[in-house]
């Protein structure tokens, strides 16, 4: 069984920075795309970035030029840097794992909050 273990959410200043980190419990050669996602209450959770395993990124145009996601291969693990954080980017924050047998993980979500 996948589990996805996330952290680095929590509360911060506008224009201030976090580093998420998802750690996936799983043979490392079976994943292709890791990604993060978010989701306010009453509206769909909406893609934030993508990475494959070879490091094509996708970035939602909100986030373009401020995040910045990574992975490491052998350590199973996704980052996601955010720079220059906006109180719109207050959401719940979630891991997302694709296989290559075509199976989605989810993490159980890490908070972030940014101040005005």
């Amino acid at each position: 069984q996948v589990q996805l273990v996330e952290s680095g959410g929590g509360l911060v200043q506008a224009g201030g920075s976090l580093r998420l980190s998802c750690a996936a419990s799983v043979s490392g050669s079976s994943i292709d795309v890791m990604g993060w996602y978010r989701q306010v209450p009453g509206k769909q959770r909406e893609l934030v970035a993508t990475i494959t395993r070879s490091g094509s990124t996708n970035y939602a145009d909100s986030v373009k030029g401020r995040f910045s996601i990574s992975r490491d291969n052998a350590k199973n693990t996704v980052y996601l840097q955010m720079n220059s954080l906006k109180p719109e980017d207050t959401a719940v924050y979630y891991c997302n794992v694709v296989t290559y047998s075509l199976r989605t993980y989810w993490g159980q979500g890490t908070q972030v909050t940014v101040s005005s």
